[in-house]
């Protein structure tokens, strides 16, 4: 399903095709994360030729993964998320590249929150049209009732149904998530199940979260598209399944990769020249560096 809503925001014009200049532009991308990847594949399709240096032995960043040897066993290591929801546009167009059908990711049909109480909410069934699954998934949690809602107050709860960036950090960025779900009158456990997973997605305590951020990343994953709140995962180790099907096609792309080398410094020998000092004592001459 597509969000018949969207909004697509066109790049600025410029050349279609890096051939089209008297000399191939070279440049150096730092960083072989998520959005170094993506700047990567960017810059090869239109036909610059592009290193990466990744200081890990895997690439992914923060969604990355390895193997570990524990007594003669190889043991599968993954970091990062573990959900791709179906809003993430970007991410799985990047991942087409590999695997233009996806098949790498498997639909999963709920995912459950269980509190300590051994309170269960799930997703399953839920209306895909926005703000019907938010009121549904309310409505039928344990740990929200009918007479709560008439608790609730709807004047400081505005903020989550109506997001506009930047404009709702200017309004509640210099509040907490903390002081800001318990002005909602919301029910301790249903805030722990609903809102408060956000923080903790970030290891930080609602107290040190601002209530800006929170707010926005309810609205993104409760309100923000049509395909409702389902999602897929990996079907096998993020290396495998993820980044090696990207690194082939950036390969084929003439990317070249250097991996478990740190960059020690970068200097500007010149203008619109750089020139990148890795830890290992090699230097790569560029024209432009991503960070």
């Amino acid at each position: 399903m597509t969000d018949r809503r969207r909004r697509t925001h066109p790049a600025s014009p410029g050349l279609p095709s890096a051939e089209a200049l008297s000399a191939r532009p070279r440049v150096v991308v730092v960083g072989a994360g998520i959005a170094g990847l993506a700047a990567a594949t960017g810059l090869a399709e239109r036909g610059i030729s592009v290193e990466v240096i990744e200081r890990e032995d895997y690439l992914g960043g923060r969604v990355g993964a390895w193997t570990e040897q524990d007594g003669g066993v190889q043991l599968a290591m993954n970091r990062g998320f573990h959900a791709f929801f179906r809003q993430y546009y970007n991410l799985r167009a990047l991942l087409r590249r590999g695997d233009p059908n996806l098949s790498m990711l498997t639909p999963v049909d709920d995912y459950p929150l269980i509190d300590g109480a051994g309170r269960q909410d799930s997703f399953r069934g839920l209306p895909r049209t926005p703000p019907w699954n938010a009121i549904a998934f309310a409505l039928r949690s344990p740990t929200f009732r009918l007479r709560d809602l008439a608790r609730i107050d709807a004047r400081a709860a505005a903020p989550l149904a109506a997001v506009s960036v930047p404009e709702i950090y200017h309004r509640l960025d210099d509040i907490d998530a903390e002081t800001f779900l318990k002005s909602l009158n919301f029910p301790e456990a249903a805030r722990h199940l609903a809102f408060e997973v956000f923080s903790r997605s970030f290891f930080a305590s609602p107290t040190e979260l601002s209530a800006a951020e929170l707010v926005t990343m309810f609205h993104i994953y409760f309100l923000g598209s049509s395909e409702g709140l389902i999602f897929d995962v990996a079907d096998a180790n993020y290396d495998t399944a993820l980044w090696q099907p990207l690194q082939r096609y950036l390969s084929e792309l003439g990317v070249r990769f250097h991996q478990g080398i740190s960059v020690a410094s970068i200097d500007s020998g010149s203008p619109r020249r750089f020139r990148v000092h890795l830890r290992a004592g090699d230097d790569l001459h560029a024209d432009a560096v991503v960070l």
